[in-house]
This record gives structure tokens, sequence and C-alpha cells, in this order.
């Protein structure tokens, strides 16, 4: 089944084409490249192919990588593969490509004197170990941290936990999921009580309408956004694209419709307003399966050091629901949003609907904002009042930028609040994390400490001395980078960095370890759908790079923790996975074993009784129903979800006469988050050789600004000059200037805002103010 059908000799020439295809990508949206297309390839090779999921986005795509003396010579879309029906995006066809990079880390680095020492492994171990403790023995525990990835596999994320919570015993352990999934995390936890989408991606082959919310799908999320295309033209399911600016997405939807940014808030609680104004609402749903809060209000943004903040949720009824939307009429929203009233009722009626299904898509647009918690409760609200929800074809859902963003940030735990299952802060977790862990459960501290941003304030201000950065480059995706990089510099602070190439962040480490590429090792991710995936170990990476889980377990037995890691470094992968399962056992999230993951193209939990739980909440799908009702959302005390009443509050900061621009970032289909991988790919460095502004052609004519002009974007906190691209790929709306952010010699987060939502403590990359100049 998995023979090859491509030779060696033409998988240069195949790279070639698909340079090609690249540059066509950038014309049509949502473009992918589907296994067809290689048919003209001679069928005179052998490639031993190996299954796997892709190495970058939290879609999941399954993929086969074909193996030929050794080496990893070609990729091609798994055809049993749900994700993906064997389609790829550009990314995934060309990732193993980088992994041949010349400056590829293939031995530790140790700073001597201000120039890297190529040292032994193990030497560099028991130099991180030796830190490691001086650093708690002069300081306390809380003085060293642990900053990992949503990249991070299931048992490295597993390990890491197990390390700092459990042995050393601190919760100084967070990761860059957190800038990127957090308000996903508390919108899902506020309004049912457990975290992840109640649906899959089956559901695009049941919807009538897809609304997504401040989401570039066509490039950020491609292959997905191709079965959306492929609905639209096979049944004539409906794409509605609400965003800030004009992307590949919009010209493919059926209908966009821009707002002003942050007013996002706003219109989710109009189509409220009309939901309920029109009679639109599944009265009996409501009644049975759901409750009104409301919470505090005028929140904070978190730019002062040691902000801390905790909602205070008081239980309302609908009525005081009811009159709370009298403030949000369309003709009153329309006022401020730039959004028509009739826009506004358009959506409404979508939702509205009862025959027509509904799923809601977003990613960072949501989720990168200083109310993400809120906007993601709000959206839940549309589909909670009209009972569209838990049901194949209806739902809102919550999309993934990391592989394994679910499977290990939000699912293992690495965020400073989370145990492998539950929080910290609650007694019956610890014990249970305790008993299986074999500590001590005063062990594990019962109080959060360090969120990201905080995390690197605190490294900032001197308060951590220590900490080891892992598969993430903070010091080009953190907001303010221009404050974090001078405090990682400072002697006072000794930092560790595992990667597979240098970045930024290696530059300023005091130890680099060279980790191994993920099909260089075993593994497992988790994707958006709550599909675990599993691979074997399919190259022999090089020179003397390691596993991290298997770095991070050295340096624990080193640290004299030996006997809390007893696993096998040929089987620790299953080793590690069979231990964290006896955190999930049950129907609500019973995780598949590994015998059934290592045949299958991935398994979604709640795996109950040998079957997948597609559609969680619903007792036609899901065992965990235990209510004797046609819904039962258990995750919360009653076994109803929460309606949130959550209001419009604006940006921490928008334009004004010094600061005339509103600044958007994110992502091009080409490159994958800070390009450290993508960028040593030639073929997409070569489609996408360098970031960009991206201006309104209006704003570019009145500052004298044509295509390829440099010029110089300015804030309150740094600068960055990039050059003008005018009517080219996007269209930001007028006062508006979009840059993605995947070029390390363009800093554009020099420029960002360190707000945050008080809730998820996840920044907002989407929104601040700038001025720009002609350079």
């Amino acid at each position: 089944m998995y023979k090859s059908v491509i030779h060696r000799r033409n998988f240069i020439r195949k790279m070639a084409m698909l340079s090609a295809m690249t540059a066509a990508a950038s014309m049509f949206p949502g473009i992918v490249f589907a296994n067809e297309q290689m048919k003209e390839i001679p069928e005179d090779a052998n490639y031993d192919w190996k299954k796997g999921p892709c190495r970058f986005c939290g879609v999941g795509c399954g993929i086969l990588v074909g193996i030929e003396n050794g080496k990893a010579v070609a990729v091609k879309g798994d055809p049993n593969s749900a994700v993906n029906k064997g389609l790829l995006c550009v990314k995934g066809y060309h990732q193993i490509m980088c992994i041949q990079a010349k400056d590829r880390l293939t031995h530790a680095l140790v700073k001597k004197n201000g120039r890297y020492v190529k040292t032994p492994l193990n030497e560099a171990l028991d130099l991180v170990a030796t830190k490691m403790k001086e650093t708690i023995t002069l300081h306390g525990k809380d003085a060293v941290a642990m900053y990992t990835s949503g990249q991070s596999t299931i048992p490295e994320g597993y390990i890491a936990s197990k390390f700092m919570k459990g042995a050393i015993g601190t919760n100084n352990l967070d990761c860059n999921a957190r800038l990127c999934m957090a308000s996903a995390v508390t919108g899902f936890l506020t309004t049912f009580g457990a975290d992840e989408p109640m649906g899959c991606y089956e559901d695009i082959e049941h919807a009538d309408y897809f609304i997504t919310w401040g989401n570039n799908m066509a490039e950020m999320h491609p292959v997905l956004f191709s079965r959306m295309l492929e609905q639209k033209s096979k049944r004539g399911a409906k794409i509605i694209d609400f965003a800030t600016r004009t992307t590949r997405s919009s010209t493919a939807s059926d209908k966009s419709i821009l707002f002003e940014p942050q007013t996002d808030l706003a219109v989710a609680n109009a189509i409220c307003y009309e939901i309920i104004k029109n009679g639109w609402v599944n009265k009996s749903f409501v009644q049975k399966h759901c409750s009104f809060s409301k919470g505090l209000t005028q929140i904070g943004y978190g730019r002062e050091d040691h902000f801390e903040f905790t909602d205070a949720p008081e239980k309302i009824d609908f009525e005081a629901y009811k009159d709370f939307l009298k403030a949000y009429s369309p003709e009153e929203v329309s006022k401020y949003a730039k959004v028509s009233v009739m826009d506004i009722k358009y959506l409404a009626s979508i939702y509205g609907n009862p025959n027509k299904k509904v799923v809601s898509y977003w990613c960072m647009g949501m989720n990168q904002h200083t109310r993400g918690t809120w906007i993601n409760n709000l959206v839940y609200n549309i589909h909670l009042l009209t009972g569209k929800i838990s049901q194949p074809g209806n739902g809102p859902f919550s999309l993934t930028g990391q592989p394994s963003a679910c499977g290990t940030a939000r699912e293992v735990g690495t965020f400073t609040h989370k145990l492998p299952h539950g929080v910290v802060m609650n007694k019956n977790d610890r014990e249970l994390a305790a008993k299986i862990w074999k500590v001590p459960v005063e062990n594990i501290p019962s109080k959060p400490t360090y969120h990201a941003t905080e995390m690197f304030r605190a490294l900032d201000r001197g308060d951590i001395k220590f900490i080891w950065i892992q598969a993430t480059n903070p010091l080009v995706s953190l907001p303010k980078t221009s404050r974090y990089r001078p405090g990682m510099q400072k002697e006072t602070c000794f930092v560790v960095v595992s990667d597979v190439f240098p970045t930024p962040t290696s530059d300023v480490a005091d130890v680099i370890l060279p980790a191994s590429w993920h099909i260089e090792k075993s593994g497992l991710y988790g994707n958006s759908e709550r599909r675990t995936q599993y691979w074997d170990k399919m190259v022999e990476g090089p020179g003397e790079t390691a596993p991290d889980a298997w770095m991070f377990i050295e340096v624990a037995k080193r640290m004299g923790y030996g006997d809390l890691f007893p696993y096998s470094k040929a089987n620790h992968v299953e080793e590690i996975y069979n231990e964290y399962r006896q955190f999930h056992e049950g129907a609500k999230h019973g995780m598949a074993p590994v015998d059934v993951l290592k045949k299958e193209s991935g398994v979604i939990w709640p795996y109950v009784n040998g079957t997948s739980t597609q559609w969680r909440f619903n007792a036609t799908y899901d065992p965990a129903c235990a209510n004797g009702e046609d819904f039962h959302f258990y995750g919360m005390p009653d076994g109803k979800a929460v309606i949130w009443q959550r209001p419009f509050e604006d940006a921490p900061e928008k334009p004004d006469e010094e600061y005339p621009f509103w600044l958007n970032t994110g992502r091009v289909i080409e490159h994958w988050h800070t390009g450290s991988m993508t960028r040593r790919i030639p073929v997409l460095h070569q489609a996408m050789p360098n970031a960009y502004a991206e201006f309104h052609p209006e704003d570019a004519s009145a500052l004298g600004i044509r295509n390829g002009d440099y010029i110089k974007i300015t804030s309150r906190r740094g600068s960055c000059k990039l050059p003008a691209s005018i009517n080219e790929r996007g269209l930001p709306t007028k006062g508006q200037v979009f840059v993605p952010f995947f070029d390390e010699n363009m800093l554009i987060n020099d420029v960002t805002l360190d707000a945050f939502c008080p809730i998820s403590k996840e920044p907002d990359y989407k929104k601040c103010a700038v001025k720009i100049e002609k350079v």
C-alpha cells in the first residue's frame, strides 16, 4: 500500500515543479497539491513509506515519508488519513527539505569566553543539570523556568510537566501555545467546563454555511479550506468571511464582511440581539441545557508587570441577558463596527435559520485578542441560543496553529496552571498527579506562577535566573521582543536552547542542545479535532542530535530524580504515553492505546470501547453523556453550558494623531511561524524571501509609497523597516497595515504591544497603534 510512485532522480525535478505550484498558490486561494499530480513520475523506485503527521500546523495532516538507504527523500499525503485524504499544502510537501540545511545543529554548543565551543552532548547535559541545581540552591526553585512549545510531542510535554512540577516542585513551566491558543482554552472552559472542540472535521461534509471569524484559512489552514471549497462546488455550501482585511479567503468566499478591529465583540452581541428579537432562539435547548452568567468588566489589559486578574462570575437569567443586549442593536453597533446593518442581520439570519447547519471557524484573529476569552464566549453564545452545537455540521470550532498545541500544551498540560489532568489549583488533580508520578503531593505547588509574557518579564527583572527553551523561538515570536533580548543577554541569566536550527533565540543561549527533527524520533501529536497521531522513528538524525524528552530525562537523572524517570532509551515514548494515559481513563477523555495508534492514521478522543467520539456532549454520539437527555455538557457541575454576558470594550491602544495606523500581524502560506524551518526550504524561501507591509492603495498614495519602497513602522515600543506591498496578496482596510512575522531580519514584534487577555493571558498581536514613514 505504501510502495513508491516517485523515483529519487525525479524528486529534485518534482521540487522544481512544486516551486511553480507555490507561485500559483499565491494567485489561487486554498490551493493544495494532490497525490494525483504525481502520477507522471515513473514507478521504478522502491521507497519504504512511513506514516506520521505533518510537522507544521494544527490541522494534523497525515503524511507518508519515503525512505531510501536510510534517508528521507520524498513526502506525500496519506490517503488513509481522514484529515487530508492524501492532500498536502505547500509546506507539507516540502517539509523534509529543511532537515538537509547546511546550518543544521548537529552537536551541543557551549558558550565559553563569548564564543560557542563544540561540546560532547553528555558534557553539555552535565552543565545544564549543574546550573539548574546551583540556581535552585542559591535562589530557590522558582528561579528556574522552562518554556516549551506546541511543537513538542506529547511525551516531551509530559516529561517537562513531570520534571518541573513533580520533581523540582515549581510551576515555572509555560509554552508558546499561550501566544496562540490560550483564549480558546479559557473560552471552552468558561462556557463548557471542558477544553477542546466538541465537533470534528467531518462537520465540513455536513454544514450548509461556514463562517470564518477573523481567519484566513486559505493560507493558514489550506487543506481544510480546500475541503470547504469542495463542498461549495459539490452541494452549494457557502463560505462567509468575517475579517479586518481582504485576503485569499475573502476572494474565494461567497461573501466577505469587514469590521473595525476589536468590534467583533459588538457584532457577536448584535447577532444574539437579532436572534432573540426575531424569535430564532431554540427555547427547548436553552431551557434544558444552558445557564446565564456575567463576569467583571473593565478588566484591564495586562500591560504592567505583576498584573493579576480573577473573574467573579455571577448568575443571571435570560431576561437580564436580553436587557443587556439592548445596547447592541445592529443599528447601534453599525456606527462603530463599520459593518452595515444589513450584513449584521444577514449573519444573524444564517445562524437563526433552523433549516441550515452552520460551523464557525476561527484561529488567531479571535484568540490573539485582549478580550480573547470573551469573543470565544460570544460565538458560543450564538450556537447555544440556536441549539446549533455538537451535531454533524453544527458547531463552533477553534482551529489550532501548531501540530500539538492541543495534544501537548492543552491536554498534557505545559501551561503554568495545568497538570496532565486538571489544574494545579485543584487538590484532587494534584493528588492524582502525585499518585501517578509517585511524588508527595506537597511537591506540586497549588498556585500558578508565570504565563509566557510574565515569564519573560520576570527573566528581564532578574527573578528568573535559568531558563530552558525548547522547540520555539521567543526572540522572534514574543510581543515587544525589544524588552526581552537584553534581559536574556544578562550575565545573571543562564539560557539553554534545544532546537533543530540556530535562531535569534539560540544566538543568546549559554548552551545550545541539538534536537531531533520529528521523523528522527518516535512521538505523538494531538491536532485541532482531538486526533492523536503516533509515528515511529523513520531515520537517524545527524551527529549527536537527540529527542528533547530524552534530554529532559538525562538532566533529571543528573539532578537526582532518576527514580521518577525509569524509562528506557529505546522505548521511552511508548512508556511515557502509557503512563500519561492513566490521567484520562474513562469515557470523557479516554486515549487510544499505542497498538491502535500504530495501525491507524490518527484516532479521535474520547476513545471508548474501541470507538472514537466525534461529537461530544451529544448523547447520540458521546457515551459520557449520563443525564438521560439529548445533550449533556458534563464539564459543568450542573450539566449546562453557560451563555455569557460579555460587553464590547475598546482595545488598549488605538490609532491617534501621532500613531494613526492600526498594525496587524500574521502569517503567509509559504512560511510557518518564525520561519526557522520553512526559510531553510529553498523553494519556499524563493517564493517568499522576505516580509513586507501591506497598505490600502489610498493610504499608500497619500504617503507617496509605491510597491517595493522601504518604509519604517514605528510604535511606542520600537520600529521595523521593510518593503511596502500594495494591491498584491492582501488588502487591509484604510488606516491599517498588515505585516507577516516570519522574517527574523525584519522583527515586527519589536513593534507590537504586550497587552493580553486578562483571563487567558494570551497577547494581542492584531491591534496596536503605529506611524509610517517612507525611508
